[in-house]
């Protein structure tokens, strides 16, 4: 019996990309085996972040390999997805993994699949799993008629998707990657403002006649 980790959202937007994740692991169809895994994690040296589903054992294996091209190209996400992907073609890693990932860093938003499948998907906006469908669908909705940033659109469709899925939760992880915009400098530098007007020189004591 396999072990599956469920659904993961993209988004990015305003040079900014976040991958989110829910906790759940399901034991066959039937049993949730765990609610808190954690399926999105960051990758060579943070700069690079990526999510997956699917057999547990596979997209760990996926993840790996993936990770090793990483290094080996110094870091270019494009060429490591398309190199890994031909080793799947020309059949030198010897099986198919029934696992998919999304990866991403600063620039390039992409899916792979365990099948030797390279995809940059339109819009930004991309989804996997189980819930994937509707992750997808709310993701989508939010990006064309709101103007929430990456992480709050990432958030909300997968809390959606976990509302309709069984095999979804609603205990989100979520990693960003990309640019800080403008307004969380401006929050920033406020904020460093406001601590340092709080903080008031101690008092000299003088000496007593």
């Amino acid at each position: 019996m396999e072990f599956r980790g469920t659904t993961i959202c993209a988004v990015k937007r305003d040079g900014v990309t976040a991958i989110a994740g829910d906790g759940q692991v399901t034991m066959g169809e039937s049993v949730i085996f765990k609610n808190t895994a954690i399926k999105v994690r960051r990758i060579f040296g943070g700069k690079v972040i990526l999510g997956f589903a699917g057999s547990v054992t596979d997209a760990f294996a996926l993840t790996e390999r993936f990770e090793g091209m990483l290094n080996k190209f110094g870091g270019n996400l494009m060429r490591s997805a398309v190199e890994l992907a031909e080793l799947w073609r020309s059949d030198k890693i010897g099986r198919k993994l029934d696992a998919m990932m999304i990866t991403a860093d600063e620039n390039t938003l992409l899916i792979l699949s365990g099948t030797g499948e390279v995809i940059e998907p339109d819009e930004g906006v991309c989804a996997i799993g189980s819930g994937g469908n509707y992750a997808l669908a709310a993701a989508r909705a939010l990006y064309q008629e709101t103007n929430y940033d990456a992480e709050t659109i990432a958030r909300k469709a997968l809390k959606i998707a976990s509302e309709i899925c069984v095999f979804t939760n609603d205990n989100i992880r979520c990693e960003i990657v990309g640019k800080t915009t403008k307004k969380q400098l401006n929050a920033d530098t406020v904020a460093e403002k406001a601590e340092k007007t709080t903080k008031k020189p101690r008092a000299k004591k003088t000496k007593e006649a």
